[in-house]
């Protein structure tokens, strides 16, 4: 830490925990530290603190409450343990540092809302979301100076309370027996290699922000500089989901004799680490696994029938619309990503767009969604830019610095972008490689990069006028083809008069609970959640000859077609074919896709095509009801597919 290295051990306080710290490091670490001589890329060494409390627990009570005090000392421990295990007084290993890492799992210490002024000088674990990113700089922590009167020299270190500001010393710090107190001073200049790498080092400072999943509705997120020093710089980006381990201080900025001085928190990294998938923010449970594979084994005789349980649970407080629900479900679970030796990357995670009249319940789908999935983005094309959507160049003083959009921090989740036909035609084109490429390229205000954007796009929008089923959807919807395409499904629900349908629904919502309740039972919202962060994660299926003749046959047909949609018939419908399939296997509890899967990927392609429909039945989405016996329902289902595709057996 720049301002809180100590100089000298004469405290006997600060000398008995650094004997205690240079022997714990020597009884734990000995190996590690005998490898950080052979490694020339590496200086650091990552601490458990687990293993400090198993040592000693009174100095991990030290390093937790006081650990302004005791970080610096565990660097001075580290070069002391260097030079008794080597044998050596070699200079070069002063620039050795510690980073404590793994603190207890306690809600003191793990913290995922922003503290207060109350922990200052704590040690803590934070866990949030990247937002914004600075240029990696170079900083001085020391400089050199010489008295003109004894011709003594003392170092004065920079104040990270201070934004890193090195005073002008007031008076003479040379050591020696008596202080001259002289004021006449200059910086020494000409300094060796080896105190020229002492006195800098690689500086960096991010913002990291709340996780939205797991605020109350309502409440802001809030922010924290984390100050990145050293080995820790460049290894979080935009978007990232963070662990920060750091302790926590006061920044403030000189001003004069009677301004009230600005004062701000920042955290001061002692390890970092990124996060990976967004199913990591849910708790799964062995009771849960255990739930989810007695499931399947009560409906191992009729697996349709669990599904169809599963469908239910998903926006339970709309009635109907059994495909849109499947759908829905389908999309937020998501294919298998693959990638190949050329480094060629094809997406898994699948797009929806929800093109229905107005109070078909698109916004709320949305809503389910964005609270089914931790790590989410729900956000209105009303008023969104590009920047907004992307990444925004924010100006920090005189640098310039990159602010994640929605895109960014939906990564490795979903993002809901509802009345997307609001945004303006110059904006759409930005959402078409982060769809399909699953990344964002940047080149404003000089920086150059690309940033991550693997989510689900979930988008829901009203038809530019009244829907003309005779038209296509390019001329329905006023979006281009190459924007259409990239959606593995469209789903257009049509609120036309139906007095069957009309009375099932007010009677649904004045009854204010399902008609159906005890003959389809439901999972809770907990449950839901957990099944669909488990199968994302634990289960990747891999596809059959069976199956893949089925998607195969289906594609050749629809190009062949007259009458095709030309928007939809590329050869992305297959590969969306293929993802549909891969998730309704997940859905299932299953490793391999079988012909059942590839039969429901077809069904709910059908619902796209609408005037290019092979089937000719399901071109109605809004107004489909959960089958009364759901294994029949399909049995009669696959029949009629396989006779349309022309495949026996």
């Amino acid at each position: 830490m720049s301002s809180m290295v100590v100089d000298t051990l004469d405290n006997d306080d600060t000398t008995s925990t650094v004997g205690a710290m240079q022997l714990f490091l020597e009884s734990c670490y000995s190996a590690e530290i005998k490898d950080l001589l052979d490694d020339e890329n590496t200086s650091s060494l990552a601490v458990d603190l687990g293993k400090v409390i198993e040592f000693n627990v009174e100095l991990a009570q030290t390093i937790l409450d006081r650990a302004t005090f005791c970080l610096p000392l565990f660097n001075v421990a580290l070069v002391s343990a260097l030079r008794k295990l080597t044998g050596t007084t070699a200079s070069s290993m002063d620039g050795a540092r510690v980073h404590v890492e793994h603190l207890p799992n306690h809600p003191a210490l793990q913290r995922t809302k922003m503290p207060g002024s109350e922990d200052i000088g704590h040690l803590l674990t934070i866990s949030g979301t990247v937002i914004r990113t600075g240029m990696v700089k170079m900083m001085e922590t020391q400089k050199r100076y010489a008295c003109l009167k004894c011709r003594g020299t003392f170092i004065v270190r920079a104040q990270l309370e201070q934004y890193n500001y090195i005073p002008k010393p007031a008076r003479c710090l040379a050591p020696g027996e008596d202080y001259c107190n002289s004021n006449a001073f200059a910086p020494v200049e000409g300094m060796d290699a080896l105190e020229a790498r002492l006195c800098c080092t690689d500086y960096q400072e991010i913002k990291i922000q709340e996780q939205v999943g797991r605020l109350a509705l309502g409440t802001i997120p809030r922010s924290i500089v984390v100050i990145l020093e050293a080995d820790l710089v460049d290894i979080l980006k935009s978007g990232d989901s963070a662990l920060v381990t750091g302790t926590l201080v006061r920044r403030w900025r000189g001003e004069g004799a009677c301004d009230r001085p600005d004062i701000a928190l920042a955290l001061y990294a002692t390890s970092v680490s990124a996060g990976t998938s967004g199913g990591s923010l849910v708790s799964i449970t062995n009771d849960f696994k255990l739930s989810f594979r007695s499931f399947w084994q009560t409906h191992a005789s009729a697996p349709m029938r669990g599904r169809d349980i599963i469908v239910a649970s998903m926006c339970p407080q709309v009635y109907g619309l059994f495909y849109i629900k499947l759908a829905v479900l389908l999309i937020l679970i998501g294919g298998v990503a693959r990638a190949d030796s050329s480094g060629l990357r094809v997406r898994g995670e699948a797009h929806l767009l929800l093109v229905g009249d107005p109070g078909t319940a698109k916004s709320q789908f949305l809503k389910y969604a964005a609270k089914l999935i931790p790590r989410s983005v729900l956000t209105t094309g009303i008023g969104s830019t590009s920047a907004g959507l992307t990444v925004t160049a924010v100006r920090d003083g005189a640098e310039w610095q990159l602010e994640a959009g929605a895109l960014v921090l939906a990564d490795r989740g979903i993002c809901c972008i509802d009345e997307f036909g609001s945004i303006r035609d110059a904006e759409k084109g930005t959402v078409l490689e982060a769809m399909e490429q699953q990344s964002i390229s940047v080149a404003k205000a000089g920086i150059v990069c690309k940033l991550n954007a693997r989510c689900s796009v979930l988008a829901a929008m009203n038809p530019k006028s009244k829907y003309d089923l005779e038209s296509s959807l390019a001329i329905n919807t006023a979006l281009s083809s190459p924007l259409l395409s990239r959606f593995d499904l469209i789903l257009v629900m049509l609120d036309s008069p139906n007095e069957k349908w009309d009375n099932r629904v007010s009677s649904f919502i004045i009854d204010g609970q399902n008609m159906d309740d005890e003959e389809h039972p439901v999972w809770q919202f907990d449950e839901l959640q957990a099944y669909i962060a488990y199968v994302k994660t634990s289960i990747h299926p891999v596809s059959t000859p069976d199956s893949e003749r089925v998607l195969t046959k289906y594609y050749q047909i629809q190009r062949q077609r007259d009458s095709a949609n030309a928007s939809r018939t590329t050869i992305r419908l297959l590969e969306s074919l293929i993802r549909l399939s891969q998730a309704h296997a997940r859905l299932m509890f299953r490793d391999k896709v079988l012909v059942q899967d590839a039969v429901i990927a077809v069904v709910l392609m059908e619902t796209t095509m609408l005037s290019a429909s092979i089937l000719g039945f399901a071109n109605d989405a809004l107004r489909t009801t959960f089958p009364e016996d759901s294994q029949n329902f399909y049995q009669d289902l696959e029949t009629l597919v396989l006779q349309r595709l022309d495949i026996s057996n």
